[in-house]
Parts: structure tokens; sequence; C-alpha cells
């Protein structure tokens, strides 16, 4: 008996190891997988994942309070022209006649105050003999020009009305590439139009020339022909540009347009309302974009920033220790990728101020203090020039001891060249050093006497012209 239950044990044994080995070798594991599955409804309530959050996001993203915000606050500006029509010879000879108004063009502006303050861009008052602005309600004023800056493209109006819908400033250096924006206008005298896009590109330079606002921002919101000096808002209902230029060989929207940053703008209304003039903020450096081409003829490694090719003695930046070499990096924080990022955030900064600058040299991070000088200009409007003062370093490249740089040829200039850069090393046979040198002579000179001014080209060569 014991000996059958032996054989019973061991049969038993042997079964189970049978199927054990059967098991480990012949039988394939269960296969484990992850499943990507579309959420149900229940599911996207609450996502889980970016995609399905930036989803969620676009789909609640909403323009309707942004236009609500900005349509009443953005009016029409026209541009009229008052001419006298005669009526007979007598009329044509004596200049009477019949008063007739003509409109000559058309933009926008932007409500700044319940009290009728409004900005807009100087092309669109450019030449007017009277100006007309038209709220959203069609209510129409007469605007007087409180005051206006070609170079800056901006215009101060102001109309006699009370507890208008406005738009303040926001913060235009906080936008970011890729966010949402909206461009409120007066396009094609399509009044209250509402257009959407993003903000493709920030501080971009169209003028190619330091004479010129240089640092805008560009969106693909749909700008045309009656859009310039509108509003360019984010969803927020902020104002963070003025709408101001296109670029197209059809003179309509081609898929850019270009606004100036709200900072920038502030800054200059609020110049144009203290001191009638726009008061330009500057470093006291004179330099070059960094690229690839560049970085390499330089011998440096970085080809982002702001070369420092040299820095004019008395500037705050000579005060603060920056030298040739340098590279500038930021500036408060901004970065500074090129010129027009530099230039663009310094014009919305004032004369006095002290700004932070973070500058590489020989590869070793410094910051320095810099307080900002002013960028003395003055016109001569007898000759139509505007001229600003130069160091003497640039003097010595003149081979002159003396003199003021034509920075700008005015509109009612004596000559239709551009003759930028030339000097003025005299006025009435006295040498002129700084504006406040010419400033004087021009006061104390008799109206009725001669003007005489000496010119200097870069090439040395000099002449004199007497202006009646």
């Amino acid at each position: 008996m014991k000996k059958n239950t032996k054989f019973l044990v061991l049969a038993l044994l042997v079964s189970f190891m049978s199927v054990g080995v059967y098991k480990i070798f012949f039988e394939a594991p269960p296969l484990v997988s992850e499943s990507y599955q579309i959420p149900s409804q229940q599911d996207s309530m609450n996502p889980t994942t970016q995609l399905t959050s930036a989803l969620k996001e676009k789909s609640e993203l909403n323009f309707t309070e942004a236009a609500e915000r900005t349509v009443n606050a953005v009016v029409h500006v026209k541009n009229v022209a008052t001419t006298r029509q005669p009526r007979s010879l007598f009329d044509y000879y004596y200049g009477s006649g019949e008063t007739q108004k003509a409109i000559r063009g058309a933009g926008s502006g932007v409500i700044l105050s319940p009290d009728g303050l409004i900005v807009t861009n100087n092309h669109v008052i450019k030449g007017a003999s009277e100006l007309q602005v038209t709220l959203n309600n069609n209510k129409t004023y007469v605007a007087e020009v409180i005051g206006s800056s070609s170079q800056n493209d901006i215009a101060l109006l102001k109309i006699d009305a009370t507890e208008l819908d406005y738009l303040p400033f926001g913060d235009s250096d906080q936008i970011s590439v890729g966010e949402w924006v909206l461009a409120v206008g007066n396009p094609f005298n399509l009044t209250s139009t509402v257009t959407a896009g993003i903000v493709s590109a920030k501080a971009r330079d169209l003028s190619g020339s330091d004479n010129q606002f240089q640092s805008f921002i560009q969106t693909d919101a749909a700008v045309n022909p009656g859009n310039s000096g509108g509003a360019l808002v984010n969803t927020r209902g902020e104002l963070i540009g003025i709408n101001t230029a296109i670029t197209s060989q059809t003179g309509s929207f081609v898929g850019y347009s270009f606004a100036i940053p709200s900072n920038n703008a502030k800054k200059i209304v609020e110049d144009l309302i203290e001191f009638g003039n726009v008061r330009k903020a500057v470093l006291g450096v004179r330099g070059t974009d960094l690229n690839s081409e560049t970085a390499k003829q330089l011998e440096i490694e970085i080809s982002q920033g702001f070369y420092i090719n040299g820095v004019d003695p008395k500037s705050g930046a000579y005060k603060a220790g920056l030298k040739k070499g340098d590279i500038i990096k930021s500036i408060d924080n901004i970065r500074i990728r090129k010129f027009a990022d530099m230039t663009g955030y310094l014009s919305s900064k004032n004369p006095g101020e002290t700004v932070t600058i973070t500058y590489l040299r020989n590869n070793n991070e410094r910051e320095s203090k810099v307080t900002l000088d002013i960028f003395k200009v003055y016109q001569i409007e007898d000759i139509g020039l505007e001229v600003s003062e130069i160091s003497k370093d640039q003097l010595q490249k003149y081979g002159a001891s003396s003199g003021v740089v034509i920075r700008k040829v005015l509109p009612n200039s004596f000559t239709k060249n551009d003759i930028t850069g030339v000097l003025i090393t005299k006025i009435n046979d006295k040498e002129v050093y700084t504006i406040e040198d010419v400033k004087t002579i021009i006061k104390n000179k008799n109206s009725e006497e001669p003007m005489l001014v000496t010119f200097l080209t870069p090439k040395g060569q000099e002449k004199t012209y007497v202006f009646r």
C-alpha cells in the first residue's frame, strides 16, 4: 500500500512539472500595450495633455470683448483741403472767390482721454487745411492739431467733447510673437472695421535709416489704406500699437502690416504735450548689428547683439565705462538682438533716465547703469535743414575743428539733393560747435540781412552759400 502511494505522489509531481514547463516555454505571455484613444466628450472636459489644453484654449478664444472695448474709441479722421474757386477775373487777381472743401485723405485715430485727446499718424493729417473727426456714433467734430512729429509719424489731435470712450496705452514690451491681436480702423472709408491676426515679428526695421522710427510691431492682421492711425489691441482690449504702414506693391494688404509700439507712441505723445517736440534719449554709442558675417570679420563668436564701435566722450555710456568692442546683450532685461531692438526700447525712454546695460567684454558678462543723454537737434527753417551735434572724433574725420552735421533735409529745403552727413562749419563767418551756437547766431541775425552758411563735405570740399 505504501508502495502504491509513493507511485501516486510521484506521478502527480511529474504531471505538475510538465504543466509548469509548458506554461513557461510554450504558452505566449499576454501582450501589454498602450493605446491612444480619441477622448470622449466627457474626457475632453478635463484635458490632460498639452495638445488638448491648447485646443481647449483656442476654442475658448473670444475677440468680442476686446472689439467692443475698442471700436468706440477709434475714430475716422478726414484730411480736408480748403481752396478758393475764383468766380471772375476780379476774384482771380485779388484772391477772393467761393470757398470749397475737398477730402484729400482719410485715416483713423485713437481716443486717449475722455475729453478728446486723439493720437493718429502724421501722414494722415499732413497738409490739411481742416481736420474732421467722426466718432463711431456718427458725430463729427473739427479737430485741432496739438503737436506732430514727422520723424516718428505721430500726431496728437484734440476735439471739443467730453465723456468719450477711450483706450489707455498698454505695455508693448510685454507682447510676444504668436500672440493674437486685433486691428481696428476705417479702411477704404469702411468705418469701425475689426480684423484679427497674430504678432509675426517685433522690432521690425523698415526705413534702413537712422533718421526715421525703425522698430515696428509686425502683424498679419489685415490693414489697408484708411487703417493708418488706428488701434492695435491685444485680446484684453489693451492698446499695444498704432497701425502705421503696410508693405505692398499694389497699395493694399498682402499679408503684413506694421504698428508703432504703444510704449513708443506714449512717450511721443507725452513729449508733444509737455515740450511741443519729441526729445530723443541716446546711450552715446556707435556700432553695428551682429550676424555671422560681421562676427567672422570681428573674430568673435557671438552672432546676436549690438557691437560698440565707438563711444562718444562725455556721454552716459562713456561715464559708465562702456568701450569699443563691448557687445550689448540686453537693456533693462529687454533682449537686444539687433540695432532696431535697442533703438526701439530707447525710443520709449526719456533723457535723464537710467537704464541697466548687460554687455559682453572679452566673453565675460558685465553690467553697468547708464544715464541717457538727450539727442540734440535743431531745424534751420530758413534753409530747410535739420542739424545735430557730433563729437571731436567725428570732426577729425572731416578734418574740421568745428561744425554741426546735417542729419535731415526738410521738405522746404533749398536743395532737393540728399546732403545728410555734410557739416555746417560757419554761419555768418562765425564758427559753430553746438546747437546753441546755431540758435544764437540765427536769433541775433537781422531778418533783412542775408545768411552766409559754410558747408564741408566728408571729402573735404568746402563751399559757402548766401541765403537771402
